[in-house]
């Protein structure tokens, strides 16, 4: 027994665990409904083949049970609630099966559904017509027999890949197997050749399975064109016998023409014909060749996909002997006499230069005295014959040939030959006769012999008379000849110079002679003026320029161009020699005398008295050159002798001539660096310029006009640009002016201004205002220690205030133009220490109240009017600070000081500082 398929093993597991169920829940089972199932219920098996069924109940203890089909088993497996049986050979369309068990006095059924499947295996394409027409149409039907089910099959009609016609069969009965697919097609030129088939589907892949396919073999069509036309025959209505003649026969729209079948016949006799194709038009060519007299028909077919065309003539062959034409003397001497003579066939009828012969086969002739004028005369012999009603025609023809002496007519071998120099020419001198004569030129003296008959160059040395000789076996001729060779005119330089020279004042004429053949006329002309010169002429200065002579022949012409210079002696004019010359000291510019003369006059001037006499002026020359004279530095002004000389003359010229320079200004005349006093009257800038003339020097501010005012100002300080000019020229230099004023003390201030305790620090600042700086100097209170200067000694400081530092304090501002001076005065008055500042009365009263009090240390610094801040800052005497002086009327400098507070401007200011006691 065979082994279970795996369907009949997973319905096995499946019972087993039915009844497994069963078995535990039994009490419950028999309270609920009993029930039959068939596995699988519903099918689809391919036509003749097998299927296991599961017949299965739940019954617990069924009486009996079993599967009604009409189908052949194979094999069957049972157990208490389940039957498993083999179904083979199926080839329904559809079956039903039924399960059935006996339970409890009740049967128990489940039916089930078998479907079976077909596969397209056999799919046919009805053949397509062997030929078909174009423009008609054809039935493609496709044929399926048996596959199935048919709602499952979709059929396709296909031109190669192309899809014709696609039908589903969706929708028919489940038992409907095999289709049917049938479609009218228009045939087409593109149809040619094109494979027909169909495609067959069966789509079984919504019931699980796959999808089937098939093709039927593919049937080739193809399609055709011929035109209803017949074809055209081309052949001649009357052929000669033993001839060769084409015949052609052509018919249009073919398709497809390389398919077409031709046959091109003449009577019994089957041509060869060639075959040509062009587009869709066919033409065959064959060459017919009959040796028979008679008619015969010439047949033309065209056959294609089972078609004929077909055209029919008659051809007439015929036989036409060609004329005999014949002289009694082909070559015969001058006076001889020649019998000409035409024949031709029996049926002919032949003419003799147009006489006709006496009846057809009768033969014609013409009997001549032969002359010159007979040689190379052409008989013609013409015959006729009639064919089948259409006259037909040949003709011979024959020349005679007449021998006679030579003869030199003028036309052929002229007396006189005029040629053109220069190209080549074929010399020809040609005699008549027969045979042809032989023709030697030659001069008679036995010199150049004339080429004939060959190119080539003609030059003048061919000209002259020849003696020309034909000779033959007849006998000779002798004739002379003249050869003239022309050519164009030409000029040289012994005939026509290419430079004429007149002098002034004679008589002269331009002359120019010109050579060629024919003799040319020669005429001259000024360039650029119309009319001749001729004759003699009295020469004058505006004779002079370039003249165009032109020569002319019959072969062309010749120009040349003569200069002709008129010479003259020299002469001076004012503008190009002036007799009054201003040298101006520096320049490179010469002297230009320029002197009219031809040729060019040699030009000299040389010193005449006074310091110029000798002395040679440098002259400038007409051209400028690098060559040219340099100028001398200075040159001697005075009375100058200039002397022009050419070989026709000399002439003299005084000239005076003066000395003049441009402006010059230096340091010396000049400076660039100038001072002014503040306060001072206004004065101009101190620059002067040298220079002839005297030059005018103008000075102005650069960056701002100067305004107008009586004294000077530090305002005018800046930079001034002084330009000097005159005829010759300008100079400028810039110059820089500074101003000085006396010094000023603008501010002496204390700081700070107030609330500053005992012990405190304070600084005096002194600022003066004076050009050159001034120097600072500082006079203080005698005993005041710890007081400190800066560098420059603007800033006096006290650290740690005493009463010792009160007092008066000055600051005086010293330089070249004065001194000027102001003081400022501490004073202690119990916890508060005051600082006044006064003027120049407040000053005075204070210096002579203090002058008993005040004692100065003498020291070598103060001797000399110097003073070094660290011994200053380490001293705890009252010292005299940069060279001010030992004192009030302690020192030389007592009175000047004193002096100094004098100076000082009215109006007092008082600075105050108060010092407290913690």
């Amino acid at each position: 027994m065979p082994a279970p398929s795996p369907g009949l093993l997973r319905a096995l597991l499946g019972l087993w665990a039915a009844w497994g169920l069963g078995l535990l829940g039994l009490s419950a089972v028999a309270q609920e409904p009993f029930w039959a199932d068939l596995q699988p219920r519903v099918a689809l098996v391919e036509r003749g083949g097998s299927l296991w069924l599961n017949c299965s109940t739940n019954c617990p203890r069924p009486e009996r049970g079993g599967l009604e089909t009409s189908l052949r088993r194979n094999g069957t497996q049972r157990g208490l609630r389940w039957l498993a049986r083999q179904l083979v050979d199926i080839r329904e369309p559809e079956i039903q099966p039924v399960c059935f068990f006996r339970c409890a006095r009740r049967t128990l059924q489940a039916r089930g559904l078998i479907r079976t499947f077909q596969r397209p295996d056999r799919v046919e394409l009805v053949p397509l017509p062997a030929w078909q027409p174009v423009g008609e149409n054809f039935t493609l039907s496709c044929r399926v027999p048996g596959a199935g089910p048919r709602a499952s099959l979709t059929l396709t009609l296909m031109r190669g890949a192309q899809e014709l016609i696609r039908r589903s069969f969706a929708g028919e009965p489940p038992r409907a197997r095999g289709a049917v697919l049938t479609a009218t097609v228009l045939a087409r030129k593109e149809d040619h050749g094109a494979n027909f088939s169909c495609r067959a589907q069966l789509d079984l892949r919504p019931q699980g399975l796959g999808l089937f396919e098939n093709s039927s073999t593919p049937r080739l069509l193809r399609t055709f064109v011929l035109s209803p036309d017949p074809p055209r025959l081309a052949a001649p209505r009357l052929l000669e016998v033993g001839s060769e003649c084409p015949v052609s026969c052509a018919l249009d729209g073919l398709f497809p023409a390389w398919e077409a079948q031709v046959s091109l016949a003449l009577g019994d006799q089957s041509l060869s014909p060639e075959v040509t194709l062009e587009g869709d038009a066919l033409t065959a060519t064959a060459t017919v060749h009959v040796q028979q007299e008679g008619a015969r028909q010439l047949v033309c077919n065209v056959t294609l996909g089972g078609e004929s065309r077909e055209t029919r003539e008659n051809v007439t062959f015929y036989s036409f002997p060609a004329p005999l034409l014949t002289l009694s003397e082909p070559s015969a001497p001058e006076g001889t006499m020649v019998t000409v003579t035409c024949a031709s066939g029996t049926q002919a009828l032949v003419t003799l230069d147009g006489i006709p012969a006496a009846g057809p086969g009768q033969p014609a002739q013409l009997h001549l005295n032969a002359t010159e004028d007979d040689d190379g005369r052409v008989f013609f012999c013409d015959t006729t014959l009639e064919v089948d009603g259409e006259t037909l025609s040949k003709n011979a023809s024959a020349e005679l040939r007449v021998l006679y002496a030579p003869r030199l007519d003028d036309s052929d071998c002229p007396r006189s030959w005029t040629w053109p120099e220069g190209p080549e020419q074929t010399l020809s001198c040609e005699a008549r006769g027969n045979p042809a004569p032989s023709v030697h030129c030659a001069r008679p003296d036995g010199g150049a012999v004339l080429a004939l008959g060959l190119p080539g160059p003609v030059t003048r040395a061919l000209a002259g008379t020849y003696r020309c000789t034909a000779a033959n076996a007849q006998g000779e001729a002798v004739k002379d000849v003249t050869l003239t060779v022309e050519y164009a005119p030409a000029m040289d330089s012994v005939d026509c110079p290419e430079r004429i020279t007149w002098l002034e004042g004679t008589e002269a004429s331009l002359s120019c002679v010109a050579h060629g053949v024919p003799p040319p006329t020669v005429s001259c002309a000024r360039a650029g003026q119309r009319g001749g010169v001729e004759g003699l002429l009295r020469v004058a200065r505006e004779h002079a320029g370039v003249y165009r002579c032109e020569a002319t022949n019959a072969r062309g012409s010749a120009a040349k161009n003569v200069a002709v210079t008129v010479e003259y002696g020299p002469s001076f004019e004012e503008l190009s020699c002036p007799s009054n010359w201003t040298w101006v000291e520096g320049s490179e510019r010469l002297f230009s005398c320029e002197v009219d003369g031809k040729p060019e006059p040699r030009v000299e001037c040389v010193g005449s008295g006074g310091a110029s006499e000798g002395v040679l002026l440098p002259l400038a020359p007409p051209d400028p050159s690098p060559r040219a004279p340099s100028m001398p530095s200075a040159l001697a002004p005075g009375i100058y002798v200039c002397n022009a000389t050419n070989r026709h003359g000399s002439l003299l010229k005084t000239v005076a001539v003066s000395a003049e320079s441009p402006p010059e200004m230096d340091e010396a005349t000049c400076p660039s660096h100038q001072t002014w006093l503040e306060g001072a009257e206004v004065a101009a800038l101190a620059c002067a310029a040298r220079g002839r003339p005297s030059p005018r020097v103008l000075c102005s501010r650069e960056d701002a006009p100067r305004p107008e005012r009586q004294r000077v100002s530090r305002e005018d300080a800046g930079t001034y640009r002084c330009v000097a000019t005159n005829a010759h020229g300008m100079d400028a230099r810039t110059v820089t002016v500074g101003v000085e004023y006396r010094p000023v003390v603008a501010e002496l201030a204390a700081s700070p201004p107030g609330g500053v305790r005992p012990g405190g620090n304070f600084t005096l600042t002194c600022r003066a205002e004076a050009w050159p700086p001034a120097q600072i100097s500082w006079r203080a209170p005698p005993g005041a220690p710890n007081i400190g200067l800066s560098s420059n000694n603007s800033t006096l400081s006290v650290s740690g205030a005493l009463g010792s530092h009160g007092g008066e304090y000055e600051c005086a501002a010293t330089n070249a133009h004065g001194r000027h001076a102001r003081r400022i005065t501490v004073r202690v008055a119990g916890p508060w220490l005051w600082v006044a500042v006064g003027g120049a009365a407040g000053g005075a009263a204070l210096l002579a109240a203090g002058a008993g009090l005040a004692f100065y240390v003498q020291s070598t610094a103060c001797k000399k009017g110097e003073y070094n801040v660290q011994e200053a800052e380490s001293s705890g005497d009252a010292v005299c600070l940069n060279g001010a002086g030992g004192g009030a009327g302690g020192g030389p400098d007592g009175g000047s000081e004193a002096a100094g507070a004098a100076e000082a401007p009215e109006g007092d200011q008082v600075f105050a500082i108060q010092l407290t006691s913690a």
